[in-house]
């Protein structure tokens, strides 16, 4: 077996503080901007390294990993979880892709070897994940891995000189292991 943490195209790792000109470049695209979080003002490389230095350093119950592309060895985005309520058994996530590395499939494989670990190894029971009405590759994403929509925050967010609603999807690990594998032993 090789590190589970591998999959066909992607490999999960930690962040590293060599990756802040990636994670620079990822912000030259506003609408890859808004679609992840929001819309930033212009960032100095002095800030990228102190910022990405610290996502290296932090220990925690939050993941923070870089997704590498297996065929090329780039950093084509990054993954992290938040919220994690280990009475409850829930986790949330987030996902973001550089521009030019969207739909190679990056970010499905991605998830799934994130969800095998948090369900697999972590104790999880659900997932939840909230992603804007504009973002409708995120949302074809979800719906594609199996997350079904629990509701929707209306007028939630104020992006792009208006305010949008925010999605809700969520999955659970019985619909989890009808689609996916759970680590092996």
């Amino acid at each position: 077996m090789s590190s589970f943490w591998t999959g066909k195209r992607v490999r999960l790792r930690g962040v590293e503080p060599a990756d802040w000109e990636v994670f620079q470049s990822f912000t030259e695209h506003s609408a890859d901007q808004r679609a992840v979080d929001r819309l930033y003002p212009p960032r100095s490389a002095a800030w990228f390294q102190e910022a990405t230095a610290a996502r290296a350093k932090q220990p925690g119950t939050d993941l923070d990993l870089a997704i590498e592309s297996l065929e090329t060895g780039e950093l084509v985005g990054s993954l992290s979880t938040h919220g994690v309520d280990r009475r409850a058994g829930r986790f949330g996530y987030g996902i973001g892709i550089g521009h030019q590395h969207q739909r190679n499939g990056y970010a499905a494989e991605a998830v799934v070897l994130l969800l095998r670990y948090m369900f697999g190894e972590q104790r999880m029971h659900k997932c939840e994940a909230k992603v804007y009405e504009f973002n409708e590759p995120s949302l074809g994403l979800h719906r594609s891995l199996g997350f079904t929509e629990e509701g929707r925050l209306r007028a939630h967010e104020f992006l792009a000189g208006r305010h949008w609603d925010a999605v809700l999807l969520g999955m659970t690990l019985p619909e989890f292991v009808a689609r996916w594998e759970l680590p092996q032993v």
